[in-house]
């Protein structure tokens, strides 16, 4: 039994999806089903079971989660007290949403990384808000920065309030209701549990009316285009509606009010330096930078928010 197993295991009984555990875990689904098809036959045990489109527990597997959580999260500490041994820089890894990974969190961690004591090794990574609370539970990010999550291991508060606005060209004017306009969105709006799906829904907006672009500013410059109207961060948003690139198009549900919660594990078993994070996150200069970010860092930059050498 090992750790690459356990955390097949843990993740396929977290998202109940061998895709989404292969995504999370930067690995092949193959990869995924082949750790877990060695971990059932090393337990004589089917551990998942599947029934059409949805995944269950056996009793065993329903027994053996929180340990093998644990043991994951251990390995975590592990590799991390390794690297403090080795005088490696300490790692910092948070996982987000696709505007705040766009925008916001190359700055805020360059600036972090700059007042930290030790040379800090800082990442981000995006997930979906059913994603992150797994991450962070399982060691595999040390923080979150997005939705309220909820989960009786994790501290999640509040740090930044924002606006949520539509966004069009000043040049193209919006015919018929919001329902029947074009929706240029990024990744977030593929996630139904997230700001900007809840809000299309409460617009009523149908699917065929929704594009998605790999980034914000592909959206945003779409929109720019006249190709439809796009969401997005209010201030963020800010330069461009200055310059007359993009205005504010009405709606009845905007703008949206939706904030920044920052969640972590619980004190006791909270990184150090998920702990210094949090406390950076309440100071002037990181408020700034939330509010005014400069022009940030497109998520390609990032790595991963795991930790892959589990699987080599």
């Amino acid at each position: 039994m090992t750790l690459t197993q356990l955390s097949a295991f843990v993740m396929v009984a977290r998202l109940g999806s061998v895709k989404d555990a292969a995504k999370m875990l930067n690995v092949s689904e193959p990869a995924v089903s082949q750790a877990l098809t060695a971990l059932r036959q090393h337990l004589g045990d089917q551990l998942i079971t599947r029934s059409g489109p949805t995944m269950s527990l056996t009793t065993a597997g329903v027994k053996l989660l929180p340990v093998a959580s644990q043991m994951v999260a251990l390995g975590a500490e592990a590799q991390a007290a390794v690297r403090a041994g080795q005088g490696l820089p300490e790692q910092l890894r948070l996982v987000t949403t696709s505007s705040f990974a766009e925008f916001v969190a190359g700055s805020l961690t360059d600036a972090f990384s700059r007042r930290f004591a030790q040379p800090v090794e800082a990442s981000a990574g995006v997930a979906a808000e059913d994603e992150m609370a797994v991450l962070v539970v399982n060691r595999l990010a040390d923080m979150a920065i997005g939705p309220l999550l909820a989960d009786k291991e994790l501290v999640c508060e509040p740090v930044f309030r924002y606006h949520i606005v539509p966004v069009a060209s000043p040049h193209d004017p919006l015919k018929g209701g919001p329902a029947s306009w074009s929706w240029l969105v990024d990744p977030t709006g593929t996630d139904p549990a997230s700001d900007v799906s809840r809000l299309l829904a409460k617009l009523a907006v149908p699917e065929n009316r929704i594009r998605v672009f790999p980034n914000a500013t592909a959206a945003w410059a779409a929109a720019a285009s006249g190709a439809g109207v796009a969401l997005g961060v209010a201030h963020l948003l800010a330069p461009q509606i200055r310059r007359g690139e993009l205005k504010v198009a009405d709606t009845p549900a905007t703008p949206m009010e939706a904030t920044w919660y920052v969640t972590t594990l619980r004190r006791e078993r909270r990184p150090a330096i998920a702990g210094s994070m949090r406390h950076f996150l309440g100071t002037p200069e990181a408020m700034k930078l939330m509010r005014s970010p400069g022009s940030g860092v497109p998520p390609s930059k990032f790595r991963p928010p795991v930790y892959v050498t589990i699987w080599s």
